[in-house]
């Protein structure tokens, strides 16, 4: 694991951007680049609803419960990718074992349509009403499950100290690309020492460059399957 990676340091993580200003800038980028591309993408948001509504029964959207900035659960939305019947389809799988990040290609739970959505990282696109709310930012660490969280160890809520990220530092630089998946502690440790990075690194020209670095990173699709 290299330098970028390391866990040392974690207690230093400042709770809050350095500068409230370019907090306060972040979040106007926030505001107003949700809501433009909410508007340029809305005959791509109803295409793809049509054609989930087309391909299985069930509803639109994914609701999933994510915690966020202090901990504080929400809502966080997805494009349904998965059969309503998902349960059925699978071996129940207990937690955490059912958290490891398997990648499967040829998963049964995934709806045809949700192949492609998730190829290409579209069934994220509703999480932009997650960020116009104010439960995420475009960038910044990943928002876990609340069962996982209950399972933290100290250094892991330092992940909370800022809102969570519809993409980050872990997704442009430590994705897991095994078509077999990765360890669940690997993935984990990684994921925190990523989001720890980010944290001490803030910056908006950081941002800018994770979103840039986030768009061949989706059309690549490591990852995603």
């Amino acid at each position: 694991m290299d330098g970028q990676r390391t866990l040392e340091g974690v207690a230093r993580v400042s709770p809050e951007p350095r500068h409230l200003d370019h907090h306060r800038s972040k979040r106007l980028i926030d505001l107003v680049l949700a809501s433009v591309l909410l508007v340029a993408l809305l005959p791509l948001l109803i295409v793809i609803s049509v054609a989930i509504a087309i391909d299985s029964p069930g509803t639109i959207l994914y609701v999933q419960p994510r915690a966020g900035y202090r901990g504080e659960v929400f809502r966080m939305l997805k494009f349904r990718t998965m059969h309503p019947d998902r349960r059925v389809r699978c071996v129940p799988i207990p937690f955490p074992e059912r958290r490891k990040s398997l990648k499967v290609k040829h998963d049964p739970r995934i709806t045809r349509v949700g192949h492609v959505l998730r190829r290409l990282s579209l069934d994220e696109l509703p999480q932009l009403i997650n960020v116009l709310h104010g439960d995420m930012s475009f960038v910044g660490p990943r928002p876990e499950l609340p069962e996982l969280v209950a399972q933290y160890g100290s250094l892991h809520y330092a992940r909370h100290q800022m809102l969570p990220g519809v993409t980050g530092w872990w997704q442009t630089h430590g994705r897991c690309t095994r078509p077999d998946g990765c360890d669940t502690q690997t993935d984990l440790a990684t994921k925190l020492a990523d989001d720890i990075y980010y944290m001490q690194h803030w910056s908006l020209s950081l941002d800018v460059k994770i979103l840039l670095l986030t768009v061949p990173v989706v059309l690549r699709g490591p990852g995603a399957n």
